[in-house]
Formats: structure tokens, C-alpha cells, sequence
């Protein structure tokens, strides 16, 4: 059995218990938030960037958290420029909703979320998401060493029952799937973009590669024609193994790599699938990039503690909105 990990005074102290007392302490929470989001002890205006500094409460009123500037006289708290901006939810429900999101492998749903938190599953779907929009990562860098790229299909069946006329349709005559694709790069150990794509076609994956992978990576895929030419382009160049021969890994010797194989890839998308079924359900279109974008965060943290991902969770928060008409 191993050994209980002593403490070590940084982010990977915190968890569930450890942070239970921010969950019911509005004070504790803010002061924790401001913490994260000023670690100097100034407080920044979220309006002009410069110094502010804390208001008296007034008599008979309570707001402890409020800041004015000194620039522009502006009054600020630490919601302002962030995702919890005009947010009706205590700060105290947000850190358990960011940790309950980022210590679950495979992802909460808006569901078991509401029950967690005691508001409805249409605030648990919304926080959900606004909690996702902190997870994005707007300027990924290049992939280096061996890049392994892979796409899969994300959705249902398309069935005969949603034909306009009602008529059934046999298997043959049913309408081409409306999967939506997805395309994923993984560094091998390293970490991973992935994101929905327009058609799982040659211009789209390359074009892909040639902005996502370093010019000095060597690329794996499957059989796939799709990806053919970019050898030439990768000093690494380009293998492949060929599934429909059942060849998932060719053990070989190149560029100081031993064996040719995606099945990183595959594992990323793995878990996609499992976050899919097992937890959500169903993923829409719409906000299928979203879903993607939380399992590239847990995918690219997997070695970190959960409390380090959930601290880079809450950094993500600064500067970024998601309106409910816009979600």
C-alpha cells in the first residue's frame, strides 16, 4: 500500500478535504479567489490595469470584497473580469463546481452537478460550461517529437424514424451519418489539440498537421490517404499502421523511436467515448468543442494533482465571459 504524500505547502495539498471549508464559507472562498488572482496582495483594476485598493464596508452593509482604483475610480470585486462575472452563484458553489470538474477523470455531469451544488440542472448546465470555457486553450504550442494524429466520429445514429415522409427506410437507403468528426494530436508523452472539424477530408488533416505539429516531428497514422504527402514536409517523416489488417504496432527502429503506432490517439479519444456515454450522453454540435476542450485540460494535466488542475482551471477564468445566449 503506498505511503500517504506528506504536505508540501503548494497546490497539490488541496482537495476535498482539505478545501471543505471554502465550501461553506463565503469569506473564505472570495479570499481564497484573490488570492489566486492577485498572489502579490495588490489587487489590479479589471477596467484600466491599475493598482486599487479595498473599501470600508459601510455601516449596516456588507461587502467585504469590494475595491476601488485609484486610476479611474472605478469599483471592482474579484467577479469583474472573469467567468463568475453577474453570476447569481455564491463563490463558495463555484470552487466546489471547478473541483468537482476537475478531479473527475472522465467528467460530472450537468445532472449530478445540480444535485451536488442544490440549483437546478439548467444553473448546472451553464456553469458546467462556463467552467469548460476557462479550460480552453487559445494559443496551444507546436507538437514536437513523435505526433500521433487520429479522427473519430462524435453523435448518433441517424435513424429512419427522423425521415420527413415517415416512411422506413432500409439500412442502404438511409441518409449518410451526421457524426460530427473530430481530430486529435498527440504528442507522445507530451500533450494533446483536438477539436471538431468541418469533413475528415486531405485538406483539413493536413492542413492541421502543417500548423499544429512542428516542421522537426515525425507524424503516425493509421492507413489513411489523407494524411499522404506530409512525409516530405516532417524531417521526422511519416509512418503508418494499417488497422484493416488488423496492425495496430510495428516494432522498428528510426530516429531514435522503437515501434510505429497511433494508439495514443486512440486512447485519447478513448476516453472522449467514455465521457460520452457514461457520463453526458449526448454531446451536440453545438457545443461540441466545449467537451473537447475539457478532456484536452484533464488530458494535458494527467500528471498533475488535482489540485494543481483545478488552480490552473481558475487562472483560465481571468478575462473571459460566456453569455447564456451565446452558450
Amino acid at each position: 500500500m503506498p505511503a500517504k504524500s506528506k504536505p508540501t505547502g503548494t497546490d497539490k495539498d488541496h482537495n476535498l478535504h482539505t478545501l471543505s471549508g471554502l465550501f461553506v464559507n463565503e469569506d473564505k472562498a472570495r479570499e481564497f479567489l484573490e488570492a489566486k488572482r492577485w498572489p502579490d496582495g495588490i489587487s489590479y483594476c479589471p477596467h484600466c490595469g491599475c493598482e486599487g485598493y479595498a473599501l470600508t464596508p459601510a455601516p449596516g452593509r456588507r461587502n467585504p470584497g469590494l475595491k476601488k482604483c485609484r486610476a479611474c475610480r472605478k469599483k471592482f470585486t474579484v467577479r469583474i473580469g472573469t467567468i463568475y462575472e453577474e453570476s447569481k452563484l455564491p463563490l463558495s458553489k463555484w470552487l466546489m463546481a471547478i473541483h468537482l470538474m476537475t478531479s473527475s477523470k472522465k467528467g460530472i455531469s450537468s445532472h449530478q452537478m445540480a444535485r451536488e451544488l442544490g440549483c437546478t440542472q439548467k444553473t448546472g448546465w451553464f456553469l458546467c460550461h462556463r467552467i469548460r470555457e476557462c479550460m480552453k486553450n487559445d494559443n496551444p504550442e507546436t507538437l514536437k517529437g513523435t505526433v500521433e494524429a487520429d479522427e473519430t466520429w462524435v453523435g448518433g445514429r441517424p435513424r429512419h424514424a427522423n425521415n420527413s415522409s415517415g416512411e422506413y427506410l432500409p439500412r442502404y437507403h438511409r441518409p449518410a451519418t451526421t457524426k460530427q468528426p473530430v481530430m486529435v494530436l498527440v504528442e507522445r508523452g507530451g500533450n494533446s489539440i483536438a477539436f471538431p472539424i468541418p469533413a475528415a477530408d486531405g485538406p483539413t488533416l493536413k492542413g492541421a498537421v502543417r500548423k499544429l505539429a512542428d516542421p522537426s516531428a515525425a507524424l503516425h497514422t493509421d492507413e489513411s490517404l489523407c494524411y499522404r504527402g506530409l512525409g516530405k514536409e516532417l524531417a521526422g517523416g511519416h509512418k503508418t499502421v494499417c488497422h484493416s489488417r488488423r496492425e495496430y504496432v510495428r516494432y522498428e527502429e528510426y530516429g531514435g523511436e522503437t515501434y510505429v503506432s497511433n494508439n495514443t490517439a486512440e486512447s485519447w479519444f478513448a476516453l472522449l467515448k467514455r465521457a460520452h456515454y457514461g457520463i453526458h450522453h449526448q454531446m451536440s454540435k453545438k457545443h461540441l468543442h466545449r467537451y473537447v476542450n475539457e478532456r484536452v485540460f484533464m488530458w494535458n494535466g494527467r500528471k498533475t494533482a488535482d489540485g494543481e488542475r483545478m488552480v490552473a482551471a481558475m487562472a483560465g477564468a481571468e478575462g473571459r465571459r460566456l453569455m447564456y445566449r451565446d452558450s
